[in-house]
């Protein structure tokens, strides 16, 4: 087939991207929303709810199932789901269209209920947390994927805090995915078109 009539991909578009995007709602994400600083709360509390549902999967895997996960979680009002009784957690454990682990189940209810209290202490989840990088995105010099680490010290104090106010599935490589996915951090290679774009 000649050039000119070759459908062309994202990934030869003429745009230099990271590596880890391999399909094309991957490259949506990655081209639009990874990496943005986030401050509103809801969004904080969404990645917060989806960072702990992948838990031992990919992200893929979960991003496959945002839509079904925002209509399950009432768009992640942390107010609603602070409120989720066992009638309704079972309910939960019987859609199809989420990750249905008890535990998982369970933690979200849990730390939308720790997250109030968050709201309460700080005015928002938002202020509370980007000091862990010092209120404004840390901008990192990665030359390549293998650069990027899975804990870093912030990402370490982060869970360590958020476990200690009765949060769950906050290890330190969630809270690292986390602060990377809502902008605390940019951790876009140096040769992808975004990396300046979000800073």
């Amino acid at each position: 087939m000649a050039e000119s009539k070759r459908k062309r991909s994202p990934r030869t578009s003429g745009k230099r991207r990271c590596k880890w995007p391999a399909d094309e709602r991957m490259i949506d994400y990655h081209d639009n929303e990874w990496g943005v600083p986030a401050h509103d709360d809801r969004v904080l509390f969404e990645h917060l709810i989806l960072g702990g549902a992948q838990a031992g999967l990919s992200w893929d895997t979960i991003l496959k199932r945002r839509e079904n996960y925002r209509r399950a979680f009432d768009r992640f009002d942390p107010r609603k789901v602070a409120r989720y009784d066992e009638r309704k957690m079972k309910k939960l454990l019987e859609d199809p269209g989420i990750i249905r682990n008890r535990l998982k189940v369970r933690g979200a209810v849990r730390n939308a209920k720790a997250f109030l209290e968050v709201q309460r202490e700080f005015g928002s989840f938002d202020a509370y947390v980007w000091t862990f990088v010092g209120g404004r995105p840390k901008k990192n010099r990665r030359r390549r994927l293998s650069d990027i680490p899975a804990v870093t010290r912030e990402a370490t104090a982060l869970s360590k805090d958020l476990k200690r106010r009765g949060f769950t599935f906050v290890g330190p490589t969630i809270c690292y995915a986390f602060m990377q996915a809502v902008g605390m951090v940019n951790d876009h290679t140096i040769d992808c078109f975004r990396y300046d774009e979000v800073s």
